[in-house]
């Protein structure tokens, strides 16, 4: 049983998901606005946040970006009826895990949640470390030594697939599907301005990088 929070101002449709995720052995609470979701996403012990886009007081895409500002790195699932890629991709570089579109049904729903609960409990230590850094996962820190290196959510989401999937080459398109998300467009430049930006934090010597390596014409390998 998985606790979820329902962040959705339509009565209808938040009653919906709740009876269908209850029948589902979940426990499940609603919230109506953004800074209601706020308040209890920052009380309570959620296993998975389901967040719509528009809401009124504050919007998802806010109500995100602050979660992730405060260290919550409680997965998040994006509910939109926006059809505009260049949102979704906002809401995925903010730390949301996956986006499902109005309208979905039920059963899609399901399976987004079971996606994303079983990405996120995927066997990794507490704290990764490696040379003099140390990567916290349930803190959703970087840090050298005692000092916290600034680092966005889709970084630490890009730097746990690498963690993972340590000693593998991954392709630009698997890293798009693990830390963006399926069905999500994302171009080739983007995912290596990350890596850039990346090994400028993780790197002693980012244009001679020891632990994220270029393997040419594949992707990228982590030796970590």
């Amino acid at each position: 049983m998985s606790r979820i929070l329902i962040v959705e101002d339509e009565k209808d449709i938040a009653t919906v998901m709740a009876d269908d995720l209850q029948v589902e052995g979940h426990e499940v609470e609603i919230a109506s606005d953004g800074n209601a979701a706020l308040q209890r996403a920052r009380e309570g012990t959620w296993d998975l946040i389901l967040l719509d886009l528009m809401l009124p007081r504050k919007d998802g895409l806010d109500v995100c970006r602050e979660l992730r500002s405060a260290r919550i790195s409680t997965p998040i699932i994006m509910l939109t009826a926006r059809a505009h890629e260049a949102e979704k991709v906002l809401g995925l570089e903010l730390g949301a895990d996956d986006y499902v579109t109005k309208p979905f049904s039920p059963r899609e729903l399901r399976a987004r949640i079971k996606a994303v609960l079983r990405r996120f409990r995927e066997e990794r230590p507490a704290v990764y470390r490696f040379d003099d850094l140390e990567v916290d996962f349930d803190r959703a820190e970087l840090r050298r030594g005692k000092r916290t290196i600034e680092a966005t959510p889709l970084e630490l989401k890009l730097l746990s697939v690498f963690i993972q999937r340590r000693g593998r080459v991954l392709s630009r398109q698997q890293l798009i599907d693990e830390a963006w998300g399926h069905e999500t467009f994302v171009t080739d430049r983007v995912v290596d301005s990350h890596i850039v930006n990346l090994r400028r934090k993780i790197e002693p010597k980012p244009d001679q990088p020891r632990y994220l390596l270029s393997v040419r014409g594949i992707g990228y390998r982590f030796d970590g």
